[in-house]
């Protein structure tokens, strides 16, 4: 594997934590490696995460390993675990997608639904990698305590399952870190309409999202707690548009959670939430009548032909909830960062 300036280039830095110091040299190491179904990513011999593109109708991550050793997302489908809710099919552990694309579904699968409950004239799309670009590991310059990175790029189709057309395509950048009692991964996505205006609808069913673990969710009512930067809680959190939202509970005996925090450089920051008590946390930048049935403006967005726009994301797989992480903390420095989109030169 070569080392790709661009790789590091296009994809967030880290920043050093307000609260909690970054990996000291030599800590810890990552590894990639390419298999038949995409990239194993280690840190120090162990599995942290692997990018899946054999799953279903989209790329995924799964599984995603936390700080304490414990999966951090949800198995089902991929694998069967007891107790664990077996709801919402395509809901496959961390993916990017969107329920309505030039009025196709990109977001839920056929084997979605229940035999028979298809509803009428729906159309599916998948996602299809055309180009997967590693970086060598290695230490981030950008910062003096020379912390641990890895992470690689993608080139994508999104592709009509019925006309086998091309709606349009996206680069995505992943870079994966590490920081005491924290794993972070920074996924940046650039979406361009190379072949037409892309009509993005207005749907909560979107669009960056993961599922947690069934233990962790605030339904099954073992401690999960939903947080957002603007104080709301659980239900009230949902679709409400904010900085950063945490997810947190108990998996294996220890309190765990996972924060995403969206940069103020991506399209329509603050993003509203799609994050359900149930276990789905999702950010959504396209949607708004579901999410607020008063609204006047407009929902969605079109994106015209030769047009582009970029997602910018961290997620903190952390201990603790969203007071011990210090993700307010977090976010802000986050802020303060001025990343390069996945977008250069695409």
């Amino acid at each position: 594997m070569v080392r790709t300036p661009w790789i590091l280039a296009c994809t967030l830095a880290v920043s050093a934590w307000l609260a909690i110091d970054p990996a000291p040299l030599g800590a810890e190491a990552f590894t990639l490696e390419q298999t038949d179904h995409g990239v194993k990513v280690e840190i120090d011999g162990k599995l942290f995460t692997e990018y899946r593109t054999d799953v279903g109708t989209k790329p995924i991550l799964w599984p995603i390993i936390g700080p304490t050793g414990a999966p951090m997302t949800r198995d089902y489908p991929m694998k069967d675990v007891e107790g664990e809710k077996r709801d919402h099919y395509h809901q496959q552990s961390f993916w990017f997608t969107y329920g309505e694309v030039n009025d196709i579904d990109f977001w839920a699968e056929p084997r979605s639904y229940k035999e028979g409950k298809v509803p009428a004239g729906r159309k599916f799309g998948s996602i299809v990698q055309r180009e997967l670009i590693l970086s060598d590991p290695g230490r981030s310059s950008s910062q003096p305590s020379g912390q641990a990175e890895a992470g690689f790029v993608t080139h994508n189709d999104w592709i009509d399952s019925a006309s086998k057309k091309k709606q349009l395509e996206d680069q995505r950048a992943f870079r994966f870190t590490t920081a005491p009692d924290a794993r972070i991964i920074d996924f940046s996505i650039t979406l361009k309409a190379t072949d037409g205006d892309v009509d993005f609808g207005d749907t909560k069913e979107g669009a960056m999202g993961i599922r947690v673990p069934t233990v962790m969710d605030v339904t099954s009512k073992k401690g999960g707690r939903i947080e957002n930067s603007e104080g709301q809680t659980d239900d009230a959190a949902w679709g409400k548009p904010a900085r950063w939202v945490d997810y947190s509970g108990t998996v294996e005996g220890q309190q765990v959670g996972v924060a995403i925090l969206n940069h103020p450089t991506s399209f329509h920051y603050p993003t509203r939430w799609h994050v359900r008590t149930y276990g789905l946390f999702a950010a959504n930048p396209f949607g708004l009548h579901d999410f607020d049935k008063g609204a006047t403006e407009q929902g969605g967005y079109k994106l015209l032909a030769g047009k582009s726009l970029t997602l910018n994301y961290r997620f903190v797989f952390h201990r603790g909830d969203a007071k011990a992480a210090h993700v307010a903390e977090a976010f802000e420095s986050y802020a303060k960062e001025h990343p390069e989109n996945a977008g250069g030169g695409f």
